[in-house]
């Protein structure tokens, strides 16, 4: 029997709930939807540690955060587990290749990939004038070769942050975006690949992660829609003394509408594109042959608050940030199934490897989701996910079953209680009711079974201790 050959998809910064599939009022993710009703669909699916690096870390280790020890978001840090889910298709035969964002330090680290294309987008802690950017991109490089590009050239010449609610339409042509490039190398690949090998390919597209900067039809497509006013919560001031109402890269401030009208229309315009391109691949993998016997996996390292709650970005422990879309389609699974048990990054490794036929290293701490994506029965599947970031001085640390979530703000020992079922939006923490009190301590002791023994001393006894000094980086 031929081995089957996966696809890895990861986008940056794209929420759970944007997929049409999902219910979402604006989004019109056609081509996701129809890759979610040839599979499955993961509602209950979360980034444990919602940013980039630790995201990341699980993503390709299969580990938990108190294993990986990324529990905030820190640069410089070098990669140091050995066991990685490319590596292991590599050491089973497979030709493994990476195309786009990885995020990892050193930045060419290879983590088990025969080879990286490597578009890391505006990266403040590489990006400097006294390194080559040969170094540290090749998409850059790549842009300044086509025609009609300078050879200063740059997705920054239109000014627009990384982090930023500002948007606008893309400066150049649609085929010298950074989304379409990944795709274009992508289908490049598959022409040059080696025929007498399986392979593990990984797409890693940098948007809809800021800036928002889709092409121009996929922006005014979203202009105009309904005047966008975001959820806000009656808890909303508990974040009140990070408030920075005049940046435009706040994690915590009230935007005017006009302002978050635009970062809306750039945000989703950048899900149209990835849409568009991921069916341009997918048709391609037709046209090679090879659909029938892919794997494909899409997913995303964290979501984005997009103004609601008036927060901004990630890390947060909220829906908008933490949960993310998970899709998974292939010979032998769906179609058209959704699940609603809780399910999460470091579940990617242990996944793969299982549908392609592969043993799952011992050290993996993740599940494989593959009896859930054929519609079979599994029990004692987890019955919470903990998950935290270091984030505005204070770790944010949370519980979920995908009915409840618990959350615990280290710095002040603010507690929220929310009904994902009732209250999806999580506008009405139950903490302060007498009538979940019992409740809230049942939660209240599972995270301090979490907790107990870090190093950062939030456990005393049977008490959380608040005003500890929280890490990014636990110690090995």
């Amino acid at each position: 029997m031929t081995p089957p050959n996966v696809v890895l998809i990861c986008v940056d910064q794209w929420r759970g709930d944007c997929l049409s599939a999902d219910g979402h009022p604006v989004v019109h993710t056609p081509h996701l939807d129809q890759l979610a009703q040839r599979g499955a669909r993961f509602r209950r699916a979360y980034s444990a540690t919602p940013t980039c690096v630790p995201a990341r870390m699980a993503l390709m280790t299969g580990l938990s955060q108190r294993t990986h020890r990324r529990v905030g978001y820190q640069d410089g840090v070098p990669f140091d587990v050995k066991t990685t889910l490319p590596g292991e298709f590599r050491r089973h035969g497979y030709q493994t290749q990476a195309i786009g964002k990885m995020h990892v330090h050193p930045t060419r680290a290879r983590i088990g990939f025969d080879n990286v294309l490597l578009h890391d987008g505006y990266s403040h802690f590489n990006r400097r004038r006294s390194r080559p950017v040969e170094e540290y991109d090749d998409y850059l490089p790549w842009l300044r070769e086509q025609a009609g590009q300078s050879a200063v050239a740059d997705y920054f010449d239109h000014g627009v942050n990384c982090n930023s609610v500002v948007a606008r339409p893309w400066d150049k042509d649609e085929s010298l975006h950074p989304t379409t490039w990944v795709v274009t190398q992508a289908i490049s690949w598959l022409y040059r690949r080696d025929p007498t090998a399986p392979f593990f390919l990984y797409l890693s597209f940098h948007r809809p992660h800021p800036p928002y900067d889709p092409p121009r039809w996929a922006f005014e497509q979203y202009l105009d829609t309904p005047p966008y006013e975001p959820i806000v919560g009656s808890w909303v001031d508990d974040y009140a003394e990070h408030r920075e109402d005049h940046r435009h890269d706040a994690f915590v401030a009230r935007m005017p509408q006009p302002v978050l009208q635009r970062a809306r229309a750039g945000y989703y315009g950048h899900m149209a594109h990835i849409d568009l391109q991921i069916n341009r691949f997918l048709e391609h993998l037709a046209e090679f042959g090879l659909a029938d016997n892919t794997y494909v996996c899409f997913v995303a390292d964290h979501g984005e608050m997009l103004g609601e709650h008036h927060l901004f970005r990630k890390g947060f422990p909220y829906e908008g940030s933490a949960r993310i879309p998970f899709l998974l389609a292939g010979p032998g699974l769906g179609p058209g199934i959704v699940r609603d048990e809780v399910v999460e990054l470091r579940d990617v490794m242990p996944t793969l490897l299982d549908l392609a036929g592969l043993p799952i290293p011992d050290q993996v701490e993740g599940r494989s989701v593959a009896p859930l994506a054929r519609g079979q029965r599994v029990d004692g599947w987890r019955p919470y996910l903990h998950g935290e970031h270091t984030l505005l001085g204070q770790s944010l640390q949370w519980l979920t079953d995908g009915r409840r979530k618990y959350v615990w703000m280290s710095g002040t020992g603010t507690e929220q209680l929310f009904d994902l079922t009732a209250d999806p939006h999580e506008t009405r923490n139950l903490a302060s009711y007498s009538a979940h009190r019992d409740e809230l301590a049942a939660w209240r002791a599972r995270l301090i079974g979490e907790l107990r023994g870090r190093p950062e001393g939030y456990v005393e006894g049977a008490d959380l201790v608040p005003g500890r000094q929280p890490l990014t980086l636990l110690p090995s």
